[in-house]
């Protein structure tokens, strides 16, 4: 523990940002680091609780309190050890991970816990500032001979990849994108995360032995066949990127998208690069978002950042509380999430259902509403003669997920799904078909960053035991 007091003499500080005049002007980062001095004091916050919660509450399980100590006394190269012992890319959950182990932590009872996400983030920082972050490839001598392919390059494909060539195997990872990073690249905006963060890890990868073959989409260019004659072992981490749509009247219209569809067009935008089909843009429109999450606030930002006329994010259930309930510990509590998106203007309303849409032309205007209200059973029920309108010009969809989409390489591995139309696996991360195994989103349904990075170091283990009988890779 490196100050015994400290978490009675110091108060949670939160990450300090830009304002907001300055950074909805562009697509930068939000936040900005925390001062060295300020970050020693946080982390000197951590009690060392006899039983650490935070380390159970994080899916990765990192060795919370180990580095929060380290980062106290000034021992960072050791604080990144412990860091890279549990989590391939640090620098990615301390950016966008929600951060379940500060909802773990012991001090959340009845204070504010401790920044665990930032002192993570600002471990990895220093440690590439100072040059500690180097290719680890296998010795030659411990290659197997054996060939894996991962499918889909996002957190999980990439920590499949990074354990599985790490064990001596060949990994290719196919992207069916033009460029590397899965849902970090194209879903994520760049100012909830710049992009060379992404580019920084894939170079020291591919220094590591990883190859990348991007725009090719498995099951199409290359086919099943070619991939199964071509490796020895697969691994799927296609995400779970298939959209919940709404069955209403008037759903065709123009003007109405899947959140993804607008994300997508706006990070390659924002990079420079062409987008296909139909463009969607907010840009002088009254856009309206449907749905609450992590996904809404991405469509939130970029609304404002394009300079929308007005901005209205309405959710169907009822707001939820301020502040956890104490009996929800360590358990992710229940609560109202507000993002940087959400200081930076617009409107949020909640128990508000969509009865449908008209216009003209073909094209979105009106959104037809009703209001909703939540019985004692929990159901979310219409309110007789509460009907009215919103205009609409730009409508997006950011109300959940549906599983991974499935093409032509789910139909012909014919695996099965889960209840809640995830890739069916059995006995961890396997399938039915030997060989062919599953992680992260496609595996869990829509999820956590952390849990995505820790589901394909578990699967890496276990493809690692099929090819070879047995593995030295952690768990």
């Amino acid at each position: 523990m490196g100050d015994p007091r400290g978490f009675l003499k110091i108060g949670r500080k939160p990450v300090p940002k830009r304002p907001v005049s300055e950074r909805v002007r562009d697509y930068r980062w939000v936040y900005r680091p925390m001062p060295g001095e300020e970050l020693r004091e946080q982390a000197s916050r951590c009690m060392d609780c006899g039983v650490p919660f935070c380390n159970a509450g994080c899916p990765v399980n990192n060795l919370i309190p180990d580095w929060n100590d380290l980062a106290y006394r000034d021992r960072w190269r050791e604080a990144i050890e412990r860091l890279h012992r549990t989590n391939n890319f640090p620098e990615f959950t301390g950016i966008l991970c929600p951060a379940p182990c500060e909802a773990a932590c012991v001090l959340s009872i009845n204070d504010s816990p401790v920044t665990i996400k930032e002192i993570e983030r600002s471990i990895i920082e220093r440690a590439f500032e100072e040059g500690w972050v180097v290719p680890e490839p296998p010795p030659p001598e411990r290659r197997t001979g054996k060939r894996v392919a991962v499918v889909g390059s996002g957190p999980a494909g990439l920590a499949a990849a990074q354990q599985l060539n790490r064990a001596g195997h060949t990994v290719v990872v196919f992207e069916k994108d033009d460029r590397i990073g899965g849902l970090l690249r194209y879903g994520i905006p760049d100012y909830k995360m710049e992009k060379w963060v992404i580019d920084r890890r894939l170079r020291q990868l591919e220094e590591e032995g990883v190859e990348f073959r991007t725009s090719a989409h498995v099951g199409y260019d290359p086919t099943l066949e070619e991939v199964r004659g071509e490796f020895d072992a697969i691994v799927l981490a296609v995400g779970a990127l298939q959209g919940r749509d709404l069955k209403v009247p008037g759903r065709e219209l123009g003007g109405i998208h899947l959140a993804m569809e607008y994300l997508v067009q706006q990070n390659r935008r924002v990079a420079g690069l062409p987008v296909e089909g139909e463009e969607i843009t907010a840009r002088g429109k009254h856009v309206i978002i449907l749905g609450g999450g992590d996904t809404s606030a991405d469509c939130l930002g970029n609304a404002h950042r394009e300079g929308c006329a007005s901005v209205r994010v309405l959710t169907h259930g009822p707001r939820p509380p301020e502040s956890p309930d104490p009996m929800e510990w360590p358990d992710w509590p229940f609560v109202l999430h507000t993002y940087p998106a959400h200081e930076e203007g617009g409107e949020r309303r909640w128990n508000v259902a969509v009865a449908g849409f008209s216009g003209s032309n073909g094209r979105v205007e009106r959104m037809h509403c009703v209001r909703t209200e939540r019985t004692p059973e929990g159901r979310t029920v219409p309110v007789a003669g509460s009907e009215f309108e919103m205009r609409a010009d730009l409508v997006l969809l950011a109300i959940g997920f549906t599983g991974p989409v499935r093409d032509r390489l789910l139909e012909e591995l014919d695996l099965g799904y889960a209840p809640n139309g995830a890739i069916a696996s059995r006995e961890g991360f396997a399938t039915k078909e030997p060989g062919v195994f599953v992680a992260g989103d496609a595996r869990r349904g829509a999820s956590l960053i952390v849990w995505a990075i820790a589901e394909g170091r578990k699967a890496a283990r276990q493809a690692d035991e099929y090819l070879m009988g047995e593995s030295l890779l952690p768990g």
